[in-house]
Formats: structure tokens, sequence, C-alpha cells
């Protein structure tokens, strides 16, 4: 029995490498000359590299942290000690710990009412939360404007939805920021460093586990192969790409959906996995280099929240030991729109005059690299797709169910974790355990 995947992402990769265990035939087609999909290394000083996308983990990441085990990788702990500094109107303020100097009880009363959503959702099924077709109908800007009146919630609101799901609050339902957060373990796990969902890093970047699966796979993964039509025949699959047409008996599309939704398929598929709402997730990411972590000297943590962007938070992403310094800079939501559409000398120095208003202690940063993800055309965006007014129920009911031959996997087509590492890696584990029950013997 042998299978096609398309996509060298963790999803691909695992699902590629559980076939294989399981004695099947498969080759992986990867677009990119490189795998990896939305994780991806810097190397920003010989040996040292920083994630340019996704990176952090936690315990409960069960799937991750056991991979993680079998390539024989560590974790390096995110270092959040020391003051942060908060840009939130006015001059940037220095607090201890990463609580904003805004009404607690105002973030309180938000923090219950985004638990309230969170807990109705179906986590399994958010197609079928009660009351889903309205909270699917209505946006979070919405929501937030019909349900939250304290200035200082309003404010917070973006930054924490732009931290937490990479999302501006116009684009995604109420139902998808619910089942985003109520996925990924809930508000307070997903915002955690210590004991939540940022706890930890791939000691050596997150690129390393796909980098050592597809080792692992050998010549059966295929670079520069990115996928254009896929036909269905009465016995199996072909897929043409730019250097070729590959056939199987199956195939598994490991990409986002809106990725996944421009390849043409023979004869048509009777259905879609995303919309005129569906729009990449909006991140792009900074690195902003120094000799060493040079805020430590400081008391700071390199811990910041800024309202005026265009970087909306900071953290402190220095790899262990005497290297080099990186702050990690995330840009999201609507100032990720903005910033991907300027040039790279004014992203640079944007970059660097907020770096200067913040940390004033420091000097100038030694390099930087900028990740743009929303204009990545094998990506097109991160953390995951950004589902719109109507996606859930119109497209949620058929992201992961197979249509003849064709098996979905990616973070995206997973209720565990979406838009997370071990999203990816659950979908991929699911869509070789489907191939395997469906085409056994």
């Amino acid at each position: 029995m042998s299978t096609l995947i398309v996509g060298a992402g963790l999803a691909g990769l695992t699902a590629a490498t559980e076939l294989a265990a399981a004695g099947r035939e498969v080759k992986v087609l990867e677009a990119r000359d490189r795998v990896g999909g939305r994780t991806h290394g810097i190397e920003v000083a010989p040996g040292q590299w920083a994630d340019a996308g996704a990176a952090y983990l936690g315990e409960r990441h069960t799937e991750l942290k056991s991979l993680m085990a079998r390539l024989g990788l560590t974790t390096a702990p995110t270092t959040t000690e020391g003051q942060s500094r908060f840009s939130l109107g006015g001059a940037p303020q220095g607090t201890e710990g990463r609580f904003p100097p805004l009404s607690p009880v105002a973030l309180g009363e938000l923090f219950d009412l985004l638990d309230d959503v969170t807990k109705a959702v179906r986590a399994d099924a958010p197609w079928l939360t009660p009351d889903a077709e309205r909270l699917d109908r209505i946006s979070a800007l919405d929501w937030v404007e019909q349900n939250v009146t304290h200035a200082d919630a309003r404010l917070f609101f973006p930054l924490f939805l732009g931290e937490m799901m990479a999302a501006d609050p116009a684009d995604v339902s109420v139902l998808h920021m619910a089942f985003y957060l109520c996925s990924g373990g809930g508000i307070r796990y997903l915002n955690a460093f210590a004991g939540g969902a940022q706890e930890d890093r791939v000691d050596g970047g997150a690129h390393r586990l796909s980098e050592l699966l597809a080792a692992k796979l050998g010549d059966r993964v295929l670079l520069g192969e990115p996928a254009r039509v896929v036909e269905e025949t009465g016995e199996g699959v072909r897929v043409h790409t730019d250097g070729g047409v590959h056939e199987a008996e199956s195939l598994t599309v490991a990409v986002p959906p809106l990725l996944a939704d421009a390849i043409e398929y023979r004869p048509g598929l009777p259905f879609r996995r995303s919309g005129e709402s569906t729009v990449p997730g909006c991140a792009v990411k900074v690195h902003l280099i120094y000799p060493r972590p040079l805020w430590r000297d400081h008391g700071l943590s390199g811990w910041s929240v800024s309202a005026d962007g265009p970087l909306l938070s900071t953290v402190d992403d220095s790899p262990p030991g005497d290297g080099v310094g990186i702050l990690t800079g995330f840009v999201t939501g609507r100032e990720a729109k903005e910033y991907a559409a300027l040039a790279p000398d004014e992203q640079r120095e944007l970059a660097f005059a907020q770096a200067r208003r913040l940390f004033p202690e420091l000097p100038e940063p030694t390099a930087h690299h900028v990740t743009d993800w929303i204009n990545d055309e094998y990506s097109r965006g991160c953390y995951a797709a950004l589902f719109g007014p109507g996606d859930w129920v119109g497209f949620g009911p058929r992201l992961a169910t197979p249509h003849g031959r064709i098996h979905w996997a990616g973070t995206e087509t997973s209720t565990e974790f979406f838009g997370l590492m071990e999203g990816a890696i659950r979908s991929g584990q699911r869509a070789a355990s489907e191939i395997i029950e469906a085409y056994a013997g």
C-alpha cells in the first residue's frame, strides 16, 4: 500500500513516519526547499538559532514531548524573570510580573466573559456548540463592542487576541475565538509561561523536529515539489507537481486549508475547506539580536506589551548558556498587515525605534531578522488559518473528513491544540491511522 503526502511540516512528516513504521510505502512532496512548514529556524550566530515560526510548548503537549524524547531533543525554559515593560498610552512603564498597569477589575471582567464563552464551546465539534450559528455569525470585534465597556479592557483585548492567536478581532468569529482558546487548554494555560503553554522551547529550535524526522525518511521526502493538481482514479491518486507526476493508492494533504483549496482536484471536490471569510494568521516575527541578553543586567525580563506597535509584545528567546541575546518581537493582527506591507528599511527602523523607547538602557541591536508569514507563499499565515464569520458552521464538519482516497492533516484539522505544534502532530497521527484502517490488508 502506498501513500503520497503533500506537505513536509510536522503534520505531514508525522503521518509519513507513522505509515512507514507500519510498513507502508510513503512519499512526501514539499513545495519549499526546506522541511518544517510553519516551524522555521534562523541561525543568528554560529550554532545558535532563533525560532522564526512555532516555538513554545508546555507539559500538556504530550505528543510533542514524546516525539522530542524519541528524537533526542530537550527543552530550554522561556525566561521571564525580571521587570516587564508596558507601553499602553504614554511613556513606557515598568512593572514586576506580566500583569499590565491597567484596571485589574476591568481586565478581570474581560477574562470572566472570555471564560464563559470559551467554556460553552464544544471543542470536539465547534459547529455543534449550543447557539453555534449566532456565535459563528458575529466577529470577535462585534462581541467586545457589545459586551465590554471599560476603556482598559477594550485597549487590552486586541493585544491579547493577537498574542494568543495572531488575529485581528475583526477577522475571526466568536465561535472561532472561543474554540481556539478552549482547544489550547483554556485562557490561563495558553497565556502562561511557568506551568503553561509557553513554558519551554525546543533547545536548538523547533525546526529540528522536522529536520530529524525528514532525515529518518531520507529520499522519501522530495523538496521543490508544489502540488498543483490532484487526480482521483478508480484505484488511486495522481499528484501533479512542478517536478512531475506521482502516483499512489491514497493521499494525505497536510497543508493549511487556504493552500489545500488552491490545489486543482479532478474530479472537483464537492466541498471547500475555506471561504471568503477565511484569512491567513496575521503574524510577523522580528528578532533583535544583541551580543548577549543585556536587558538582564538591568533587572529586565525582556517581556513587553505595547499598544502602539509595531511590536505588540517582546519576549526573551535567548539560547541557554553564554550565547547571543535574542529579543523576539511579535507583530500580529492589524499591525501585522500594515507592517508586512512596508519596505525592509522601514520595518527595521520602526522595530529599532520601538526597542529604543521600550528599553533605553540597551544599545542598538547588532542584527535583526524579519519573518513575514502573511505573505509566505506556502504557509498563508501563522500561527494558523483564521476562521471568520460563518466558517466553522459552513466548513468545520468537513475539515478532517476524508473524501475518497484523499485524507486531510494539519493543525487546522485538529480539535485538540488547534494552531499549535501539538495539534499538527496529533493530526498527522490521526491521518495515518485512518489510512492504515481504511486500506488494511
